[in-house]
């Protein structure tokens, strides 16, 4: 039954891909890219990547859909048509599906226990993880602790893309809002998107903490936890403004949560290695291995929400202000 589903969805993923494609009207792409997003988190969690298909519906379907709307406000509704010859376009496309079809031929079948992952790196870690961080996610261990240095690395190539992004739009802290921008109400005339959106905000931050702190536990952790609570933040800017929600935390505040999430995970790295550890080598933390293992987690989990917060929301509002600013 659940090949069936998994097989439906993948279906709908190929029709909403070409629909996609086809779409001439943006604001049509932009919806089906979103849906094309909700599909891809609900085959994530037929695979049991819980985890992964939380981030995907949060910055997918909700933060880059907002993100794609900002921008579609800075240009034309339809796309411009081409001129000239598609067929070095459709060779290249042509060429790699069958590079990506033909590899797929050499892969272990979906759950097949025999493939060389449950031979090797699986059992370890399953055997490894109570033992030296006794912490019933494994997932979370295994990206925060056994593999800290590519989390590191995926929070800075985070930041870099805030910076990049920000450079791009020509977005300094110090720019002041326009009074246009100023008497910029959002929705607040609009009686049912005010009820509603003050009735989930709160249980969108809520959910985003829960996450960002049961993440030794279940699904979840910095990065899931991080685009959840910008989702809550940039559902109230929609609704209330964007003087009200750049009052509320200001644009040098959302840089310096960029800045210091990411110094905080690395800062955690050289703190343990002031202690005699090796860079990102928890163990050293506290006089118990395992609680030193456990608090660095629970710290550099902690900077990886704090840093993806912040970049989604830079980069919300450098498109939702790039006309009005000076």
């Amino acid at each position: 039954m659940i090949f069936i589903f998994a097989l439906f969805l993948l279906t709908l993923l190929v029709i909403t891909a070409v629909a996609i494609v086809r779409a001439k009207d943006l604001f049509v792409a932009v919806m089906l890219t979103s849906i094309f997003s909700l599909l891809m988190a609900a085959n994530f969690f037929i695979l049991d990547a819980a985890d992964v298909a939380l981030t995907e519906a949060a910055v997918g379907a909700g933060v880059t859909t907002v993100i794609f709307l900002c921008a579609l406000a800075l240009t034309e509704e339809r796309e411009k048509p081409r001129e000239g010859s598609r067929r070095i376009a459709f060779t290249t496309v042509g060429v790699l599906a069958l590079l990506i079809i033909y590899a797929t031929f050499d892969k272990p079948r979906l759950g097949d226990p025999e493939a060389p992952v449950h031979q090797h790196v699986a059992p370890w870690y399953l055997e490894k993880t109570p033992e030296y961080v006794d912490i019933p996610n494994v997932v979370t261990a295994i990206l925060g602790s056994f593999r800290g240095y590519d989390t590191l690395g995926e929070v800075f190539v985070v930041f870099a893309a805030c910076i990049g992004v920000l450079f791009i739009l020509s977005v300094s802290p110090a720019r002041k809002i326009k009074p246009k921008l100023e008497k910029d109400s959002g929705l607040r005339h609009h009686l049912i998107p005010q009820v509603v959106g003050r009735l989930v905000i709160p249980f969108i931050v809520l959910f985003g903490l829960y996450v960002q702190f049961h993440g030794e536990y279940g699904p979840g952790g910095g990065f899931q936890a991080g685009a959840i609570i910008a989702t809550g933040v940039i559902l109230y800017a929609l609704l209330e403004g964007e003087a009200a929600a750049l009052k509320a935390i200001p644009r040098s505040v959302l840089l310096g949560m960029v800045v210091g999430g990411a110094l905080l995970y690395g800062g955690v790295g050289v703190v343990c290695m002031l202690m005699g550890g090796a860079f990102l080598d928890y163990s050293v933390l506290a006089a118990d291995p395992v609680v030193g293992q456990q608090l660095g987690i629970l710290i550099i989990e902690a900077g990886v929400g704090i840093a993806v917060c912040g970049a989604l929301l830079s980069i919300y509002h450098a498109f939702a202000t790039r006309e009005i600013l000076p």
